[in-house]
C-alpha cells in the first residue's frame, strides 16, 4: 500500500511522473476538473454570487475511486499545472475529496522531470487561495455574461446563438478587419524598376527612389531615360547586425508553429501538451521569456560543444508586458543534449522549440549592407540596389531566417557585384509598373492571437479555446475567397522602343484567413450598439487586469464582480425590453419585373433574398445566398440572378439535367446523381455544352476501377478526401497508398478491411426498429436512428459482456433507451397551423427558388 497519493490532472502526466517517484508513490490522474458549474441553468447565486459547483455524472466514479485512494493514503499530493485554473483543479479536489490540512500538499514544477518533481516534493505549499479566486472570478464572470447576453441574442437575432466576454471582442476584431478591406479604396501609383549591366555583363536590379501618381509622369521620366547614359553615382557599405529573438511564450509559439509549420493555434496546443506532460519541455502556458540560470548554463553547454566559443552569448531577457509573471519560464527543452525525440509530430514542435531557445542565447550575426545609387546627373530621381551579405551567422545557424506574415515580399538578402563610384553602366531595360495599394492583411489564427494579445485580452490558456469557439459558433471561417480580376498597366524601355501593354492581375484572394460570416457580422452589430462597453477592447483588457490583481491579493473577487453586475444586469434588462430585432435586413432596390422590393436579411435557413415583403397580399419568395455571397456587399443585380436557379437544361442521354446550389456549392443534377460544379465557375453561366462535359467528366471518374468478388469498384474525392466505393460501401483510402494507382491487391486489402470492421460493429441489429447494439471506439453502445445511449450495468453492477449482450432481448434494449429519453418511442404528433385572424396574413414559406442538397459525390 502506497502511503503517498499523488493527484495531477492528466493521464500521460501521472505515468511520466510515475517514473520519477518510488514504490512509496501512488499517481492517479483526476482528469482535469472533477467539478464545475453546472451545464444546465446557470448556478449561481446572484445575490452573493456563491457558485454551485458540482460532479458531473462522468465524473463520479472517478472521484469515488480518488476516495478511496486517499483514505489508504498517509499524505496526498496535489501535483496540478502551476497556473490558475490548476491551481483550482487542486482546490476542487480538495474540497470535494474533503482532504485534511494536515495530511495535504500542494506541489508545483513548470517541467516534468526526475529533479523538479523532486524538488516540488522538498518544497510543498498550502493551496494558493488568491489563484484559485482569480479563476473562480474568471469562471462566473464568463457564464454570467454567456448566460445573460446569449437569451438576448435569441430573442433579437436568432435562437441557437451566444455571446462570451473575449469571444465576442474577437469576432469584433475580425468583423472591424473586413470593413476596413471592404471599405477600402485602392490608390494606384506606378513602380519603376531597371535592370543595369556593369562591364562585365553582370546583372544589378535597382529600384527608383519615387514612385509617380500618374501614367503620364512614369512616361515621361522613362523617355527621359532613353539615350541617357548610367553611372554609379554613389556606394555605400554599412555593418549591422540581427539579433535573436527571446525564448518562446504561448502566444509566440502559436505565431512561429503557424508561420513555420503551418499549424493552427489548438494542434499546436495539442502537440505542446504532449511535450509537456511527457517530460520534453517546460509549461506550454506562459507569458514570460525568463530563462532559468539552470537553462541558461544547458544551453551554453550545448552551443559551445556544437559550435564552439565564438557562438555562444548567454543572456535573460525581460518581459515588456506589464502582466505577465516572471516567476514562470519561458517555453524551452528541458533537456539541451536532447536534440531530437522519436515521435515524428512531437519533433517538429520540439525543434522548433529547441532551436529558439538555443539561438536566445547565441552571438548576433553580422551583416554588411550594401547600397549602390545609380543614375545620371540630367535626371530628377535616381535608382536604388541594395544588398546584404552576411559576415558571421551566428544565431542564424541554429535557427535560419523565416519571414514573417506581414513582411513584404521583396527583401534585400541579393548579393551585388563589385562596382565604383563613376564607373558607366548600360541599362537593360527599365520597367513602369502599375501598382495599386492594399488594404491590411486579413487575420490568420496566428494573428488574431497576436492582436488579443497586444490589447490584453485574454491569457495564454485562453487564446486557443477562444479561436476555436469562435469558429464553432460559425461568426467566423476561412473560406477560401476567389480573387478578383483588374487591368493595369505596364510599360517597358527597351534599348529600342517604348512599350505600353495592358495585363491582368489578381487581387483580393485569400485562403485560411479569417472572415466574418453573415450571421457573426449581425451578432457584432446588435453587441456593439447595444453592449459597447462589454466589446470595448479596454474594458476587456481592464477585465483581465482585475483577474491579476485578485491572483495578486491586491482586490476581493466578489467585489469585483459586484462591480461588474451592477451595471451589465440593467442593461441586459433595457436592451432586452427595449432593443430592436436585428436581422441585417438590407432592401437592395425594386424587381423590374414586379415591381417590388428586393431585399436580403439573415432567415431562418440562414442568409438570403427575397422578392416582395411580408404585408404585400402575394407571398414573398426567396432564394438562399451563395456561399461565397454576403448580406452585407450582394448587388441588386446578383440578388436578381439567384431567382433563375434552379433551371432546367435539355436532357442528356435520356436524362433529366438541372443547373442548381445546395448545401456544398453549385451542382450539375443528372437523373438523380449530383455532380459539384469546379470551383470558380459560376452556375448561371453553365451552358448545355458545359453540363455536359461535367456530367461526362464524372462517368469516366465513376467509371470501375476494378473488381471485388464480380462487382464493380469505382473511386473517387470527397469531403473527407479519397474513396473507394464497392456495393454501397464508401471506403476511405489513407495516405499510405498510391490513389491514383491502386492496385488490385491494394483494393482488396482495403475492402477486406472495411468489411472485417463492419461485420465486427453490431452485436445485435434490429433493422426494422433502426436499434443496434454496436461495437464502438471506447465500449459497446446502443443507437436509435442516429442517436446514442450508453449500455446500464447488469444486475450484478458490472458492465456487459460481449457476449451477454449478444442474448440480450429487443424490449430491454428498448427499456434502456426509454430510460435515458422518456420520448425516445412516441410517435409525434404533426403540428396543426394555428389559425390566425382575417386581418394577418399567412405565414410565409419558400417557394420552388428553394435549393436542394447535393449528395455525396
Amino acid at each position: 500500500m502506497s502511503k503517498n497519493l499523488v493527484i495531477v490532472e492528466s493521464p500521460a502526466k501521472a505515468k511520466t511522473i510515475q517514473k520519477y517517484l518510488g514504490s512509496d508513490f501512488e499517481v492517479k490522474s483526476s482528469f482535469g476538473h472533477i467539478r464545475d458549474l453546472p451545464k444546465k441553468g446557470m448556478g449561481i447565486d446572484l445575490t452573493s454570487f456563491t457558485p454551485d459547483y458540482e460532479v458531473s455524472a462522468d465524473k463520479k466514479k472517478l472521484v469515488a475511486e480518488l476516495k478511496a485512494a486517499v483514505k489508504k493514503a498517509d499524505i496526498v499530493w496535489l501535483a496540478s499545472d502551476e497556473d490558475r485554473e490548476g491551481e483550482a483543479i487542486a482546490w476542487h479536489l480538495a474540497q470535494e475529496l474533503k482532504l485534511k490540512e494536515e495530511n495535504t500538499r500542494r506541489i508545483v514544477f513548470h517541467e516534468i522531470t526526475k529533479n523538479a518533481i523532486l524538488k516540488a516534493i522538498d518544497n510543498p505549499r498550502n493551496i494558493d487561495q488568491n489563484l484559485v479566486n482569480a479563476q473562480q472570478a474568471r469562471r462566473i464572470l464568463d457564464r454570467i455574461v454567456g448566460f445573460e447576453m446569449s437569451p438576448v441574442l435569441w430573442k433579437k437575432v436568432k435562437t441557437g446563438l451566444s455571446a462570451g466576454r473575449v469571444q465576442s471582442v474577437a469576432v469584433r476584431l475580425v468583423v472591424e478587419r473586413e470593413l476596413e478591406i471592404r471599405n477600402f479604396i485602392p490608390k494606384s501609383t506606378f513602380k519603376l524598376e531597371g535592370v543595369f549591366l556593369n562591364k562585365t555583363k553582370q546583372e544589378i536590379t535597382a529600384k527608383l527612389k519615387k514612385d509617380f501618381a500618374k501614367e503620364a509622369e512614369a512616361e515621361a521620366f522613362l523617355k527621359q531615360c532613353q539615350g541617357t547614359g548610367f553611372s554609379v553615382l554613389n556606394v555605400e557599405t554599412k555593418p549591422g547586425t540581427r539579433t535573436a529573438s527571446a525564448p518562446f511564450t504561448t502566444s509566440t509559439l502559436q505565431q512561429e508553429a503557424s508561420n513555420r509549420l503551418g499549424y493552427g493555434v489548438t494542434a499546436t496546443m495539442r502537440v505542446a501538451q504532449r511535450l509537456y506532460e511527457e517530460g520534453f519541455i517546460t509549461y506550454m502556458r506562459t507569458d514570460s521569456v525568463n530563462l532559468s540560470q539552470e537553462a541558461i548554463n544547458g544551453a551554453k553547454a550545448q552551443i559551445l560543444s556544437e559550435y564552439g566559443d565564438e557562438y555562444s552569448n548567454p543572456r535573460n531577457y525581460t518581459t515588456k508586458s506589464n502582466t505577465a509573471q516572471e516567476a514562470h519560464e519561458a517555453i524551452r527543452p528541458t533537456d539541451f543534449a536532447m536534440k531530437t525525440i522519436g515521435d515524428v509530430q512531437l519533433n517538429k514542435l520540439y525543434q522548433l522549440i529547441y532551436k529558439r531557445t538555443l539561438a536566445s542565447q547565441m552571438t548576433n550575426a553580422k551583416i554588411e549592407k550594401t547600397v549602390i545609387e545609380i543614375g545620371n546627373e540630367k535626371l530628377p530621381q535616381h535608382f536604388e540596389a541594395q544588398g546584404e551579405v552576411i559576415i558571421f551567422d551566428g544565431f542564424l545557424k541554429a535557427y535560419g531566417i523565416v519571414k514573417a506574415e506581414d513582411e513584404e515580399e521583396e527583401n534585400n538578402e541579393k548579393l551585388l557585384p563589385k562596382v565604383a563610384v563613376g564607373e558607366d553602366l548600360d541599362y537593360k531595360k527599365i520597367e513602369a509598373t502599375q501598382k495599386f495599394s492594399r488594404p491590411s492583411a486579413r487575420y490568420t489564427e496566428a494573428g488574431l492571437v497576436k492582436k488579443l494579445e497586444e490589447l490584453g485580452i485574454g491569457r495564454p490558456s485562453t487564446y486557443a479555446p477562444t479561436i476555436q469557439t469562435i469558429q464553432n459558433r460559425e461568426y467566423v471561417d476561412k473560406r477560401e475567397l476567389i480573387p478578383q480580376e483588374r487591368e493595369i498597366m505596364k510599360i517597358s524601355l527597351n534599348k529600342t522602343d517604348l512599350k505600353k501593354e495592358v495585363l491582368t492581375e489578381k487581387f483580393g484572394g485569400d485562403k485560411n484567413k479569417f472572415v466574418p460570416t453573415d450571421i457573426g457580422e449581425v451578432v457584432n452589430d446588435f453587441l456593439t450598439q447595444n453592449f459597447a462597453e462589454i466589446l470595448d477592447y479596454g474594458f476587456t483588457a481592464k477585465v483581465e487586469q482585475d483577474f491579476d490583481h485578485i491572483a495578486n491579493g491586491e482586490e476581493k473577487w466578489k467585489e469585483v464582480l459586484q462591480g461588474f453586475y451592477k451595471d451589465f444586469h440593467p442593461r441586459i434588462e433595457d436592451v432586452e425590453e427595449n432593443a430592436d430585432r436585428a436581422n441585417g435586413e438590407r432592401i437592395l432596390g425594386v424587381d423590374p419585373k414586379s415591381g417590388k422590393n428586393v431585399l436580403t436579411r439573415i432567415g431562418r435557413f440562414g442568409p438570403m433574398v427575397q422578392i416582395g415583403e411580408q404585408d404585400d397580399e402575394e407571398k414573398p419568395v426567396f432564394a438562399s445566398l451563395m456561399a461565397s455571397q454576403n448580406i452585407a456587399t450582394i448587388t441588386l443585380e446578383e440578388a436578381l440572378e439567384l431567382f433563375k436557379i434552379p433551371f432546367d437544361l435539355e436532357p442528356f442521354e435520356d436524362q433529366t439535367v438541372t443547373i442548381g446550389v445546395g448545401r456544398f456549392g453549385p451542382y450539375v443534377k443528372w437523373g438523380e446523381t449530383f455532380i459539384s460544379i469546379p470551383r470558380g465557375e459560376d452556375s448561371l453561366s453553365i451552358t448545355q455544352e458545359r453540363a455536359e462535359e461535367i456530367i461526362k467528366e464524372k462517368k469516366i471518374a465513376d467509371a470501375p476501377i476494378a473488381s471485388f468478388k464480380g462487382e464493380p469498384v469505382t473511386k473517387g474525392t470527397g469531403r473527407f478526401g479519397p474513396f473507394i466505393k464497392y456495393q454501397s460501401i464508401f471506403i476511405n483510402v489513407p495516405k499510405r497508398y498510391d490513389f491514383d494507382n491502386l492496385s488490385q491487391s491494394d483494393i482488396n486489402e482495403l475492402i477486406e478491411a472495411k468489411l472485417e470492421k463492419e461485420a465486427n460493429r453490431y452485436i445485435q441489429q434490429w433493422e426494422e426498429e433502426k436499434i443496434s447494439i454496436e461495437n464502438a471506439r471506447w465500449g459497446p453502445i446502443v443507437k436509435l436512428g442516429k442517436n446514442i445511449f450508453k449500455i446500464p450495468k447488469n444486475k450484478k453492477e458490472e458492465k456487459y459482456t460481449a457476449e451477454e449482450l449478444a442474448d440480450v432481448s429487443l424490449e430491454e434494449v428498448k427499456k434502456w433507451i426509454t430510460a435515458q429519453d422518456k420520448n425516445a418511442f412516441k410517435v409525434k404528433a404533426k403540428k396543426t397551423p394555428a389559425k390566425k385572424p382575417a386581418t394577418k396574413k399567412a405565414a410565409v414559406k419558400k417557394v420552388a427558388v428553394k435549393k436542394a442538397s447535393p449528395k455525396k459525390e
